[in-house]
Parts: structure tokens; C-alpha cells; sequence
């Protein structure tokens, strides 16, 4: 454990140690990948626990009845 600690401290010096721009650069391309495997395990997790809750299909038949029959708008004289 000591070993990854130790090499966690010297990319983060190391990072710590750049100028702004390649520090940016550096953060932008570790955070970006790791943000969208968040959000796409986030977004599994979620759709998993709606389907066993039984709200996806609520929202499935709810859509397709507001789609089946629009509601008609009446227009007025001015």
C-alpha cells in the first residue's frame, strides 16, 4: 500500500509542478474519461432500478398515450 501511495504522491507533485496549461491539459485527459464511466454506470444503475421498480414502463405507456391522441388546440378570433 505504502508503494501506490508513493506513487500517487509523485504524480501528484508531478502534476502540481507543471505550468497551467499542460496541468490543465494533463487533468482534462484523466477526468474526462473517468466522468464518463461515472455517468455511464450512474446511468445503468438508474435505468436498472426504474425498470425493477416497474417506472419504465409507466413512462413507456404514459408517452404513448400522449402521443396517441394529441391534444387539439382551438384557435380563437382576435
Amino acid at each position: 500500500m505504502h508503494a501506490i501511495a508513493g506513487w500517487w504522491d509523485g504524480v501528484e507533485l508531478w502534476v502540481a509542478g507543471l505550468p497551467f496549461v499542460p496541468q490543465f491539459a494533463v487533468v482534462l485527459a484523466a477526468m474526462v474519461p473517468v466522468c464518463l464511466g461515472i455517468a455511464y454506470l450512474l446511468d445503468r444503475i438508474l435505468r436498472l432500478v426504474l425498470h425493477v421498480l416497474g417506472r419504465d414502463r409507466i413512462a413507456a405507456r404514459e408517452a404513448t398515450v400522449t402521443t396517441a391522441h394529441p391534444r387539439r388546440i382551438r384557435k380563437e378570433a382576435a
